[in-house]
């Protein structure tokens, strides 16, 4: 088998949920860290399609797990925007870098923050020390996304306050100096206003 099938062989079956026949690929001599047109390794793959089993296979035999994909995908990165619980647990004891960066600039906690993803921010804060006051190139920090780019909502008043309890700086302001407080009223999002004035704001 050529080297140009194997590796398409390799990344059929991250995207298939082969999970042996990765292996015996990997037994032949396959580059774990391969990439298709898009940039994206089989872990990558195995990560968007939740192909769990494979994705702890590859992670087991060594796989880059930082490498990111030219929309700068990663499996630590699609974990927080998919609100994958479950590969978020599978990856963090490989220890990812946290400070990879998202296609608009965020750490992984900052896309959670901002689509209500609850449990994803809970985990990262629990079991992380990533950066809860990352301030993405549009200029917002998770607080900020978490306000501005949702619906005022439980989940985000959730989100709101584990940022809060876990160093979330409430004067921090986006790019045209307003601050979250401000920013909350001018929505009309009452009881985030609250949270944020009972943390100082």
């Amino acid at each position: 088998m050529s080297h140009h099938e194997l590796v398409s062989n390799f990344l059929q079956a991250a995207e298939q949920g082969q999970a042996d026949t990765l292996a015996q690929l990997l037994a032949q001599g396959v580059d774990i860290n391969a990439t298709n047109r898009q940039g994206r390794t089989a872990i990558v793959i195995a990560s968007l399609n939740r192909h769990y089993d494979c994705v702890q296979l590859l992670i087991n035999a060594g796989a880059d797990i930082n490498k990111q994909d030219q929309t700068c995908f990663n499996p630590f990165l699609l974990s927080c925007l998919n609100n994958d619980l479950t590969l978020l647990k599978l990856v963090l004891p490989a220890k990812p870098d946290l400070e990879r960066l998202t296609r608009f600039g965020g750490v992984g906690i900052t896309p959670a923050s901002e689509k209500g993803h609850v449990e994803i921010v809970r985990e990262l804060l629990a079991n992380t020390d990533i950066n809860v006051n990352h301030t993405n190139f549009v200029g917002w920090t998770p607080l900020l996304e978490a306000i501005v780019l949702n619906d005022g909502g439980q989940r985000q008043q959730e989100i709101v306050a584990l940022l809060l309890a876990h160093g979330a700086n409430p004067h921090m302001t986006d790019k045209y100096g307003k601050k979250p407080l401000e920013l909350a009223q001018e929505k009309g999002y009452h009881e985030i206003a609250e949270l944020l004035i009972a943390a100082g704001a």
